[in-house]
């Protein structure tokens, strides 16, 4: 039996679930089966704007492996959900046991820092239009189809402008043809003709965790396979390594 597995509880979450919010402790790690959250960092005047997104790949507040902490972001639902649920506490346990564990959270934290420095330059040099398509292209990444459950509003959220800018700017998208229709709380999109118009952070992010995942992380691992099933992969491994030492032992 794995470190983690005994101890996953299956979860469902909603869209604009407050899974964590900005101050409070880390008590729990979410193992995102489907849907997407988004990491959002509140500012002082009220404003808050969008710096991350984690899908099946992901493990919300694995880094709580280094002690008690509270969060700096507010983690929010924007697409519906399965997780695999575990207290911090017993992540903690099975991190200190297994160097296969420690592994996977050492990567996870490598590919959000990548997340965080291309959000950034992106923001800061990047045009609305292509950073909307970059979002746009990250959430169909996690949703299977073609219509993607958002709202104007979310998307303003996700680009930290108003939502005059996002009607401006997906007017533009349509007439580009990446958006062939939206209507309350639902855009279509056209793959192949968003990731035209999206910024080249879009590809480069994608290439660079694919291969990361890919080479440091257990096998099997294909690109953007489910993190949940990389560390019950380094648990079970562990798990192996200790029992055999244990019989060695006797």
């Amino acid at each position: 039996m794995g470190l983690l597995t005994p101890h996953f509880q299956r979860v469902s979450f909603e869209p604009d679930a407050v899974l964590v919010r900005s101050g409070n402790e880390l008590d729990q790690i979410y193992f995102p089966h489907s849907g997407a959250i988004v990491f959002m960092v509140d500012m002082p005047d009220g404003d808050t704007v969008a710096t991350t997104l984690m899908g099946r790949e992901g493990a919300l507040a694995s880094l709580s492996v280094l002690g008690p902490a509270r969060s700096s972001v507010t983690a929010i639902a924007r697409v519906a959900g399965t997780a695999s649920l575990i207290s911090a506490a017993k992540f903690r346990v099975a991190y200190a046991r297994s160097a296969a564990i420690r592994h996977v959270v050492q990567v996870h934290a490598r590919s959000l820092l990548l997340q965080l420095q291309h959000v950034a330059a992106c923001n800061a040099l990047h045009r609305v239009d292509g950073r909307m398509a970059r979002w746009l292209l990250q959430l169909h990444d996690r949703v299977p189809d073609d219509v993607l459950p958002l709202t104007q509003e979310a998307l303003a959220q996700l680009l930290g402008v108003r939502r005059t800018t996002v009607t401006l700017t997906m007017s533009n998208l349509r007439a580009a043809g990446a958006i062939p229709s939206d209507r309350r709380g639902f855009v279509e999109v056209d793959r192949a003709r968003l990731e035209s118009v999206a910024c080249d952070c879009y590809g480069l992010m994608q290439r660079t965790i694919d291969r990361m995942y890919c080479q440091e992380l257990p096998a099997p691992q294909p690109a953007l396979a489910p993190f949940r099933e990389s560390f019950v992969v380094a648990s079970d491994k562990a798990d192996a390594e200790f029992k055999g030492a244990s019989l060695e032992g006797k």
